[in-house]
């Protein structure tokens, strides 16, 4: 199995949280797990973020964004091109997604159509899932609550 993972999905497998369990599960059942490249800002936001809330104290959101780090380059990491960016314009006005969904989407579609195979987009982000159902990807997990 093929698995892009968006931010929301990423950040499971270093922050333990609900959905953290069937995170780690799904990346050990992955033939390759990729994401876009803004998924490195986008995990760092959302660890910070914690902190601010004050879910995570810095000291683990630290660690938690250091072994990010290091896992980082074992992803498959698809580049953002113009071309991808006008292509995720147009998933946001259909789907009416925010702008990084959107980009999210438009990178899982590349890659399914670049490689031939099924891709599953593993993503907690609601309206991300129901588009990528829409757009012949297979999204993850089964069912949102």
């Amino acid at each position: 199995m093929i698995v892009y993972m968006d931010a929301s999905a990423i950040v499971k497998r270093y922050v333990a949280e609900a959905g953290s369990e069937e995170v780690h599960t799904l990346i050990a059942q992955a033939s390759v797990v990729g994401t876009a490249v803004i998924s490195h800002a986008e995990v760092a936001s959302v660890l910070a973020k914690a902190v601010r809330m004050r879910l995570l104290s810095r000291e683990e959101a630290a660690s938690a964004l250091q072994v990010f780090k290091t896992e980082w380059e074992s992803l498959i990491r698809l580049q953002l091109t113009e071309i991808l960016i006008s292509r995720a314009a147009t998933q946001a006005w259909d789907h009416g997604l925010r702008g990084y969904d959107a980009v999210h989407l438009a990178a899982a579609l590349f890659w399914q159509e670049m490689l031939g195979d099924p891709i599953t987009l593993a993503t907690y982000d609601r309206q991300l899932w129901e588009a990528a159902q829409t757009t012949g990807l297979s999204a993850w997990p089964e069912a949102l609550h």
